[in-house]
């Protein structure tokens, strides 16, 4: 039986959009730094990597879908929204998530969701290059893979 599996080696000319909101600017930076350092490490030219900028995570699917539409070999989503004292968190960090998804079902594209919803913003600290990593990095090495991955399918 044939078994696929994505490498992290980079797909010369497969461009890469990071769609990144300004909202919570000091945790976003760290999560695009991230993200950009390590495609670089693996092989992506900065040529390849567009970086697109929306005023917070409601807007990144919307930007996420017109990407997709440019042909696109993957989309990093990177964003952060913390809990606060109105249901406002729900309903941004959820329909960022399912308008992510969405975009990736529809367009075939690979979409990794880098946007952190957390209760507060020392959670957030701690997945930006803390305590639990840099999520940045993380769905770089996400989308690489998938890259791989999609073109072995």
């Amino acid at each position: 039986m044939p078994t696929h599996l994505g490498e992290l080696r980079p797909v010369p000319g497969a461009r890469i959009a990071i769609i990144a909101s300004r909202w919570n600017p000091a945790i976003v930076e760290a999560l695009v730094d991230a993200a950009r350092r390590c495609l670089h490490e693996h092989g992506v030219a900065a040529a390849d990597i567009d970086l697109i900028r929306v005023p917070g995570a409601w807007e990144i699917p919307q930007a996420a879908a017109r990407a997709a539409r440019r042909g696109h070999a993957a989309l990093i989503a990177l964003g952060c929204v913390v809990r606060g004292d109105t249901r406002h968190y729900e309903q941004v960090a959820d329909n960022c998530a399912q308008g992510l998804l969405r975009v990736a079902l529809d367009h075939g594209v690979p979409v990794l969701n880098g946007v952190l919803a957390v209760e507060r913003h020392a959670d957030a600290q701690a997945r930006a290059g803390g305590a639990h990593g840099n999520k940045g990095e993380e769905v770089a090495l996400a989308a690489l893979e998938m890259i791989d991955l999609w073109r072995q399918l």
